[in-house]
């Protein structure tokens, strides 16, 4: 197991242009090894960069996870679905680095992005992940009160085997224990 990160080495920080070869290396980087993402071909740096900006341009944080000026890992969220009704409900991605796996970043990370998505009016937050044996996907959302939903079981097909989908969700400042008031909006939705 690799050594643990200490947080006060760590800089959580909103992404930069300049961090995108780094974010595309490690999201290429699971597109190949890892069944986290169901993508088959890792996307070029113009997608990386267009997705990143399609979040911004949204008020949505891209954050990014660094050390001693190296990207560990990097995390965001987008709208659950594009309909208006969905625009308090967002769904989470983390994707990290091979040496930065099992150091506590993901959990670092996952704990940021809920912050900054509670302090924009967000209610509710979904991760959607991807195969039902990525236990430390879940484990690292059960750990940050993510409760399970449900299982879509054979959902995709890559590395020559079926894959399900785990979704989990978490509640985000009030929740559904007060309705939204004053037309607040974190975010429209696309």
């Amino acid at each position: 197991m690799s050594e643990p990160v200490l947080p006060q080495t760590l800089l959580l920080r909103p992404s930069r242009a300049a961090d995108l070869p780094a974010i595309g290396t490690i999201y290429g980087w699971h597109t190949e090894h890892s069944s986290g993402t169901f993508e088959l071909a890792a996307p070029g740096l113009e997608e990386m960069a267009r997705r990143r900006n399609d979040v911004l341009a949204k008020g949505l944080p891209w954050l990014v996870a660094e050390q001693a000026g190296t990207v560990l890992g990097f995390a965001y969220a987008t709208h659950f679905r594009p309909r208006p009704a969905y625009r308090f409900a967002l769904e989470d991605s983390i994707y990290l680095s091979p040496e930065a796996q099992g150091r506590g970043v993901g959990r670092l990370l996952l704990a940021e992005l809920v912050a900054r998505c509670e302090a924009l009016g967000a209610r509710q937050m979904f991760a959607v992940i991807g195969d039902s044996a990525n236990a430390a996907s879940v484990g690292v959302h059960r750990s940050l009160g993510f409760t399970d939903v449900g299982t879509m079981r054979s959902a995709g097909w890559k590395f020559g085997r079926w894959l399900d989908v785990v979704i989990l969700q978490r509640a985000l400042g009030l929740g559904d224990h007060a309705p939204v008031g004053g037309g607040a909006q974190p975010a429209p939705a696309a």
